[in-house]
């Protein structure tokens, strides 16, 4: 009994300092590996609803999961010593009730091991809501929408539906639990009818005096100890490693999940890039999981110093072409050559280097001014070209408000943190794409949520700016397609028309009939 004593307390001290350092190590190796690999995963997964979910539930809390799926190991080990010194006592005085108790609490065991994983499956289930619920209130508590939550009320309708989301994931997971808790307790109460008739077997020694009330006494301790590990302890530690070992298998099929090469790789240096050329020869794309092709025989050929504009209605295969340029996807059919290479045998590396995209949903990074344009070039900071870059932009007006300048914070979450408007944060998007020493240029409809005036005049100033350099306006309206030397009209996946404003409008087809739709828009301009 002193040994068990002794080790009770040895065990404590000795699983926590190990947990202590496991959780150390877990933090510096887990958490930076798996960001590494969620950087270089391939673009398809992303956009796939089932990667994604599995993307979140192994990115969740990953090292509080891996330490704590060790930390079950370590309690399994601790209940397992115990029992099998309670055992111990027990056989070598009723060895009869240690095979009885063994044998009922194998049932239990294994409720346990289905238990476990259910509930981890009940999860990945629950998840789906769960994440809708916590859009639903970052809507409801965050600053991004407290103006629209002010003006049009809609705290309590949007509440009620995060309610029910809610509401939907808990049921899932409560008509789980309940199930396993109902089976589990409804098999422990039968392990204690059994120890209470093995302590009343006991009585019978007893009387006789073939064992002496110490022993009695301490037999019954035994019994009923090993009863309570074996049929909750236990039974929950076994629970919880067949979570763990879910977990496992969900960490297992994410570091499967297949990379996209040279992800993380810096872009080459521009310097030792040249372009002549991209070509489009019969290329067909569909989206991974659709049925539909987006591009179909697609063909066209883009050539350098000239400015171009790819025009079409919204979902015609506009910023698919970006996609597929800027290397995010690479299952297409047909041929895509840059400078007569197929794309497939440049480096991620090399294309970072030709290219620079402001895309529709750029990103806003809530960091110093200077950084966010900085961000665009990580290979070089150059004080002059930065400077040139904010003068090119009409900048100076805005960091003039700040009250660091260009070093102020952007956004709320730091102290002293200044947000800009919707035009300003364009601005410094489109001025990260600048400093960016690519080839190619690409605009992908950055500025469809400004009027179409204003989005005119952003394009013919991104066209003074870039002189001497290949850019492509990517759009659906047409203010900023006459300051191109060439449009491309794409209508159902494939190139309609091309030519210039005055070509086409003469031709009097698909670009005709759209620009006079949108004549009204322009009137000041036209």
């Amino acid at each position: 009994m002193m040994l068990i004593i002794l080790y009770n307390y040895l065990n404590w001290s000795f699983v926590s300092y190990i947990n202590l350092k496991l959780e150390m190590k877990m933090t510096e190796i887990f958490r930076t590996g798996i960001v590494e690999k969620r950087s270089r995963l391939e673009y398809r997964h992303i956009e796939d609803n089932d990667s994604w979910d599995l993307i979140t539930r192994t990115c969740t809390d990953p090292v509080g999961k891996i330490n704590g799926g060790f930390e079950n190991v370590l309690g399994a080990i601790n209940i397992v010593v115990r029992v099998f010194s309670l055992l111990a006592i027990l056989i070598t005085q009723v060895w009869w009730a240690a095979l009885v108790i063994i044998g009922i609490s194998v049932p239990l065991f294994l409720l346990a091991v289905k238990g476990g994983k259910a509930t981890y499956r009940a999860n990945k289930e629950a998840e789906k809501h769960t994440r809708r619920a916590t859009y639903l209130h970052n809507v409801l508590t965050g600053r991004d929408n407290i103006e629209e939550r002010a003006l049009f009320g809609y705290t309590e309708n949007l509440n009620g539906k995060w309610f029910d989301k809610y509401e939907e994931a808990r049921k899932i997971n409560l008509k789980v639990t309940l199930k396993y808790f109902i089976r589990i307790k409804g098999s422990s109460l039968i392990t204690i009818v059994i120890s209470i008739f093995i302590i009343g077997v006991l009585l019978f020694p007893l009387s006789d005096g073939a064992i002496t009330p110490g022993m009695f006494m301490g037999l019954v301790t035994a019994t009923l100890g090993l009863i309570q590990m074996m049929s909750w302890n236990l039974s929950w530690i076994t629970s919880e490693l067949a979570k763990s070992r879910e977990y496992l298998k969900d960490l297992t099929a994410f570091m499967e999940l297949s990379e996209q090469e040279g992800a993380l790789d810096l872009p080459e240096e521009t310097e030792k890039m040249s372009f002549e050329s991209i070509e489009f020869c019969n290329v067909s794309f569909r989206y991974p999981g659709t049925d539909r092709d987006i591009l179909k025989n697609f063909n066209l050929k883009i050539e350098k110093d000239l400015h171009y504009a790819i025009v079409g209605i919204n979902g015609a295969g506009k910023t698919t072409i970006t996609k597929l340029l800027t290397g995010m996807y690479d299952n297409f059919e047909g041929e895509i050559k840059i400078n007569n290479k197929s794309i497939r045998e440049y480096k991620q590396a090399e294309l970072k280097a030709i290219f620079s995209v402001v895309y529709q949903d750029f990103a806003k990074y809530y960091i110093s001014l200077k950084d966010n344009i900085l961000l665009g070039d990580v290979n070089h900071t150059d004080e002059d070209k930065l400077s040139d870059v904010v003068s090119l932009l009409e900048l100076e007006e805005t960091i003039a408000k700040l009250p660091q300048g260009m070093d102020t914070y952007l956004g709320k979450i730091k102290e002293g943190g200044m947000d800009l408007s919707g035009g300003e944060w364009q601005r410094v998007a489109i001025a990260r794409a600048l400093y960016h020493p690519a080839k190619i240029r690409i605009l992908d409809e950055p500025t469809a949520a400004l009027d179409p005036v204003a989005e005119s005049n952003i394009y013919e100033m991104f066209g003074k700016i870039s002189q001497g350099k290949s850019t492509i306006f990517i759009t659906h309206r047409l203010g900023a397609a006459k300051l191109a030397d060439k449009i491309i009209v794409i209508h159902d996946g494939a190139v309609a028309e091309q030519g210039s404003h005055e070509k086409l409008m003469t031709l009097g087809g698909i670009y005709a009939e759209m620009f006079e739709s949108q004549r009204s828009w322009y009137q000041c301009e036209v």
